[in-house]
């Protein structure tokens, strides 16, 4: 059994909803926060986002997640995001859990939130990270995003077809522009553009890093591959894993993968030794 309940917290600029999960006992074994996906991929993973919050609860973890501003249910429209905006409720939010429980914290940062997972666990207090299929480059992330606007622009054959480049531009000039259904304001598009998943030889957190593999056997991808080499060499502490399942932050039908939830409760639990 675990205990469900939703508030709103008042960070400014107005509120921010935040569901938290925990075990029904009054022991809590460490506080997970998660960092969500960058637009339509934040859609796409709630249902293995909530899943594996409950199952992560039901092995007596502290599951906190939060509604970024113009994300969900908190205030402000997805047009008023702000890169550091969002960096500072992430921290406000660590601050809340950790004057609320007595225990170790964790960033769960999935695909794009793994950049501010780790930005926030470098520059507002370690703690340790779980990286779900983390964006490597905040720059190719936006790229790609962008491309759904020129794709689209394709299939209506627009007679005002735009690159990808001129886009950007617009967007540094500090005009928003509406892609996919969503308006991205400069000052979001400029943090991304920016990140880069990267942590200090100093870093004395745990790192769990996990990957879905679309086939067997299951491998981390060779960019990944990459990155985790040179955090060891670096002689921080990583783990990293792969499972095979659905990609399920851009299947067209909301999808699960089992695997990956029962992975990351291992690596947690034995995170904790």
């Amino acid at each position: 059994m675990i205990r469900s309940e939703a508030m709103f917290l008042p960070f400014e600029p107005g509120q921010r909803l935040c569901i938290v999960h925990t075990p029904a006992s009054d022991t809590v074994r460490a506080v997970v926060i998660c960092v969500a996906p960058f637009a339509e991929e934040m859609n796409k993973s709630r249902r293995m986002i909530a899943v594996t919050a409950r199952a992560l609860a039901e092995a007596g973890f502290a599951v906190v997640l939060i509604d970024l501003l113009g994300c969900g249910d908190s205030s402000g429209d997805f047009g008023d995001a702000d890169w550091s905006i969002w960096l500072r409720d992430i921290a406000a939010a660590r601050r809340w859990a950790a004057g609320r429980y007595a225990a170790a914290q964790w960033l769960w940062g999935v695909r794009g939130g793994a950049l501010l997972a780790a930005r926030s666990a470098t520059e507002h207090g370690e703690c340790s990270l779980m990286l779900w299929q983390p964006v490597l480059s905040g720059q190719q992330h936006l790229s790609q995003f962008l491309r759904l606007r020129v794709a689209a622009d394709a299939l209506s054959q627009s007679e005002n077809r735009e690159s990808t480049k001129q886009i950007r531009a617009r967007l540094r000039d500090g005009h928003p522009e509406e892609i996919a259904g969503y308006t991205l304001a400069p000052a979001l598009a400029d943090g991304l553009e920016g990140a880069t998943l990267t942590l200090p030889s100093s870093f004395r957190g745990k790192i769990i890093w996990c990957e879905i593999s679309p086939e067997e056997p299951a491998a981390l991808g060779p960019a990944s591959e990459v990155r985790v080499a040179e955090w060891r060499q670096a002689g921080l502490d990583i783990r990293a894993r792969a499972v095979c399942g659905p990609a399920f932050w851009q299947t067209p039908e909301i999808a699960e993968c089992p695997g990956l939830v029962q992975l990351s409760l291992d690596e947690l639990l034995g995170g904790l030794s």
